[in-house]
């Protein structure tokens, strides 16, 4: 229970962070959505990222494209159950670079399409809305991979450090 708590707070206090001043895009969505995907059981995977996005999103204000946010944040989440087989230092930095692009990918084709007035409805339209996108991008993809860096490098951290937070093991040797 100590390990759920911990890993729930984790979350909540990346979840926080995004109503400190930052750079736009710096944020730990993907982070968070990997990092509850392979420490979590499945349905708190989705829930306790998406409530903490929820929560800081009601001081933040809501938008017309949360939608896609949130939808990019789920499937962020389906990569972080690929992740909790494929465990690594490459592995995870790849899911978050993954991730980072899906986000990208996602969330500019939900600008574009809500017809915000920003782009026209053709082609070329979408392909103006992922260029105007890019240095939002480069951002993202900095606090991704940071974020990443700072939840998995901090629990791997914690878990050394405080014993009570590892896995526990059942007598078959199978985590509990």
């Amino acid at each position: 229970m100590a390990r759920y708590i911990y890993l729930v707070v984790m979350i909540v206090a990346a979840a926080l962070s995004r109503l400190l001043p930052h750079p736009a895009n710096v944020t730990p969505v993907t982070a968070m959505a990997l990092f509850g995907a392979v420490y979590l059981d499945r349905r708190s995977a989705f829930l306790v990222p998406i409530a903490a996005m929820l929560l800081s999103d009601i001081f933040l204000g809501f938008h017309s494209t949360m939608l896609w946010v949130y939808g990019s944040f789920a499937a962020m989440v389906f990569i972080g159950f690929w992740l909790r087989n494929h465990q690594g230092i490459t592995s995870t930095v790849g899911a978050s670079l993954v991730g980072s692009v899906i986000f990208y990918l996602v969330t500019n084709l939900g600008v574009w399409v809500s017809g915000m007035n920003m782009y026209p409805p053709t082609m070329a339209g979408l392909g103006e809305c992922y260029v105007a996108a890019i240095p939002f991008f480069r951002n993202s993809l900095i606090g991704d991979l940071a974020y990443t860096a700072v939840l998995f490098g901090g629990f791997a951290l914690s878990c050394r450090m405080v014993p009570l937070l590892n896995k526990a093991r059942t007598s078959n040797g199978l985590a509990a």
